[in-house]
């Protein structure tokens, strides 16, 4: 996998068009060769593929032609088209999570997929929803919505940043349920700190306690070999415009057989009570929510194609080689801020954070800001890179994403960059 990169890591430089721009240290930041199949500005390393992916051009023309196709004739598209060409987009998506496809639903983001169960879920006073206090901030209010209008609360496990190993998330979970804990809502990888937690264990060990496990998956389809039967949670959803690179507004929902029948969509459509028996009600009613955009999500075989075209070994080599270069990454970040790991690396897909000063970082809250230097990092040396400043934390974090467009020479140059500026 190592030679992909290139002897030093950064890739073949294809041309110009790579290059991270002339402002400062960013000019030594050129992107990979791949980066002729993104539109991705050229004066700025991108390197924050994380917070809305990025997707690919021969992939965006593929939904030009559904859109077009669309307009052309939208009742013959909506009406008369959508249902077979959305059942065999499942089909595919459903295969390379692993999932059946009969338990498997298209939604527009994660966030409308937690949302969707917990809004679906009844609770009561006194009920407990367990989360740890990396859970991402729009579905952290969602839980406090749900618990505050029946009287149930939230329980947030302090997970601490850095953290030695997977096993204390795990024993911290377990310390905070209790025989009121109904459901837990659990990153996969986390979005603060781009932690890969142990989910699979995790849901596991709820389940023992008759715990039902909501797993956020916002990265995982993509970033990580992903087997939703093999992890077993009662609900899964993930992005599919993140790590799968599809156009936005593409997600997935697994809701497990049993449950299906408690969960309803957002948005109650014409097929709640269709008569049709082809497929079941949960199929279905998710099915037609409405009048949308539907190309997005049916353009997600398109970009598992395509981004499992780009190598040999298809997208087994594809994560290897993402997760390689954010170790990498962060490495070339910790060397040149004189801090250690903060995680270990069982616990690194491809994003990676780094503490910019010695401490732990204790989230009590998930509510964050960008810190200053993500505007000077953009602004004068053209770096596209988050920096987030947490109230309970004593310095800020930056996390820098790794898709194959990036190379090991963009994380050089912004280590160096951030050497000189903190070092001022």
């Amino acid at each position: 996998m190592g030679g992909r990169l290139g002897a030093d890591g950064s890739g073949k430089q294809e041309d110009a068009r790579g290059a991270a721009g002339a402002r400062g240290l960013g000019e030594r930041s050129g992107a990979s060769e791949f980066v002729r199949h993104w539109s991705l500005d050229p004066d700025v390393a991108f390197l924050n593929h994380g917070s809305f992916g990025a997707c690919p051009i021969p992939v965006l023309e593929a939904q030009t032609r559904l859109r077009d196709r669309l307009e052309r004739g939208p009742v013959q598209f909506l009406l008369r088209e959508l249902d077979e060409l959305a059942t065999s987009a499942l089909a595919e998506t459903a295969t390379f999570v692993g999932v059946d496809p009969d338990d498997l639903v298209f939604v527009p983001n994660a966030t409308t997929g937690v949302n969707t169960i917990l809004r679906s879920l009844s609770f009561q006073a006194g009920d407990e929803l367990l989360t740890t206090s990396h859970e991402y901030n729009a579905c952290r209010n969602a839980m406090e919505f749900v618990a505050g209008r029946s009287g149930a609360r939230v329980v947030a496990v302090d997970v601490p940043f850095p953290i030695g190993s997977s096993d204390e998330v795990v024993e911290r979970l377990l310390d905070g349920t209790s025989d009121r804990t109904r459901v837990a809502v659990i990153d996969h990888i986390t979005s603060l700190t781009g932690m890969v937690m142990p989910i699979a264990r995790i849901v596991g060990a709820l389940a023992e306690r008759g715990i039902d496990t909501l797993v956020d998956g916002a990265h995982g389809p993509g970033m990580v070999p992903l087997d939703i039967t093999g992890i077993a949670p009662a609900y899964y959803t993930g992005n599919c415009h993140k790590w799968l690179c599809a156009p936005k507004g593409a997600a997935i929902l697994y809701v497990r057989r049993d449950l299906q029948p408690l969960i309803r969509p957002l948005a109650i459509s014409h097929d709640a009570n269709s008569t049709r028996t082809d497929a079941s009600r949960f199929r279905l009613e998710f099915g037609w929510t409405g009048t949308v955009d539907p190309t997005s999500y049916l353009c997600i075989p398109e970009s598992i194609r395509f981004m499992g075209s780009l190598l040999p070994g298809g997208w087994p080599e594809l994560m290897e080689r993402n997760r390689e270069l954010a170790l990498r990454a962060r490495g070339l970040l910790c060397d040149a801020l004189g801090v250690a790991p903060p995680c270990p690396d069982e616990m690194i897909g491809t994003l990676a954070s780094v503490p910019l000063g010695p401490g732990t970082f204790r989230f009590e809250t998930t509510a964050l800001a960008f810190d200053d230097l993500d505007t000077v990092l953009r602004e004068e040396y053209g770096f596209e890179v988050p920096v987030l400043a947490y109230p309970e934390g004593p310095s800020s974090i930056i996390r820098v994403a790794a898709q194959i467009y990036n190379s090991l020479g963009q994380y050089a140059a912004l280590a160096d960059t951030l050497k000189m500026l903190l070092g001022r």
